[in-house]
């Protein structure tokens, strides 16, 4: 195998701002390397965080003790492993950068100790519990029930990820073949099934619920537009759009009929969680651990688990062969002298 080409400075394009390289570096990841805005966004805050932990001092004349001061920092803040070995990636990716631009002449990031990440298992809930938590939603009690029943079944029914739910588009579901088509992390698509219970609360949601929240949207739209022409202002296209949602395609829309924020989605499974009496870290990555934890416990081939859940990865997968210790048990019972 050919050894790893070497990135030699050039001289630097940038100005001398300190923030204007961070600027080019974010337009960078996002229009050429194309990376998804979510892993933008984690990048943005990360360097964010240590732009205020740099304060004056220059980047280019930073140490390996200085960036090891900043994870001591980060330890003292009681941040977890996992998240401290994300910001030290985003650190070396962002000085990579700036290496290739000429800003500097080696990678003092590349030198600082990784964290040690453990393997935690994921929370997951029981099936009683799932099933309490899709019925939680009440005619008497909650307004949008329809909608957000809809919605803790179709998380459940398809373990798709949070924004993957927002971002699913009625041209996506296909209530007739029983399946959807999602768009997951690195714009990869697969198909995912719908069962029985998902497509009746689907189905309710769309027929019974959505076209009145579309209808109402539009009325509050055309009332605000009336009472602006009626003191003489003429809403402006840009003004327009704002008043006046879309007529959105997306499968599950807010009151306003505008598409669904993925923190609006994890505020939705939290206040359903407790409840119930579910522990307050529920949310919507929960059910999607508890989809592939059911699925295991029933028997389920490990690689078909893994398409469905979309990981690139089988050890990915492989991490809910550990939550289930029932098979254990049995096995311990069954076969152990004194079992």
């Amino acid at each position: 195998m050919p050894p790893r080409r070497q990135l030699t400075p050039h001289s630097a394009n940038l100005a001398g701002s300190q923030r204007l390289w961070l600027r080019n570096f974010l337009e960078y990841i996002a229009r050429e390397r194309l990376l998804s805005p979510n892993t933008c966004f984690a990048y943005r805050n990360d360097l964010v965080a240590f732009y205020k932990w740099l304060g004056a001092r220059s980047i280019p004349e930073l140490t390996v003790q200085d960036l090891a001061d900043y994870v001591g920092v980060l330890h003292d803040d009681k941040l977890s492993s996992a998240s401290i070995a994300r910001k030290l990636t985003s650190l070396r990716v962002f000085f990579r950068f700036l290496q290739g631009q000429g800003v500097i002449q080696k990678n003092q990031a590349e030198l600082v100790g990784s964290q040690k990440l453990w393997e935690r298992l994921p929370a997951v809930l029981s099936p009683g519990q799932v099933t309490r938590l899709l019925v939680e939603p009440q005619e008497d009690v909650d307004p949008l029930w329809i909608r957000d029943r809809a919605i803790l079944e179709f998380c459940y029914a398809t373990g798709c990820r949070a924004s993957e739910v927002v971002n699913l588009r009625l041209d996506d579901v296909w209530l007739d073949r029983a399946c959807c088509r999602c768009v997951g992390k690195g714009s990869k698509e697969r198909i995912v099934h719908l069962g029985d219970s998902a497509i009746e609360a689907f189905r309710a949601w769309l027929t019974e619920s959505r076209p009145i929240i579309l209808a109402k949207a539009e009325q509050r739209a055309q009332k605000r537009e009336r009472q602006m022409r009626s003191v003489g202002v003429e809403p402006n296209p840009g003004l327009a759009k704002k008043i006046r949602p879309q007529r959105p395609s997306y499968a599950f829309v807010t009151r306003s009929g505008k598409k669904m924020r993925r923190e609006a989605l994890w505020e939705l499974v939290k206040k359903y969680a407790l409840r119930i009496g579910a522990p307050k870290t529920i949310s919507p990555h929960t059910l999607r651990h508890s989809f592939a934890s059911h699925l295991l416990q029933g028997g389920a081939d490990l690689r078909q688990v893994q398409e469905m859940l979309g990981h690139e990865s089988i050890a990915t997968t492989q991490i809910y062969t550990h939550v289930d210790t029932s098979r254990l048990k049995e096995v311990y019972r069954r076969f152990h002298p004194r079992g």
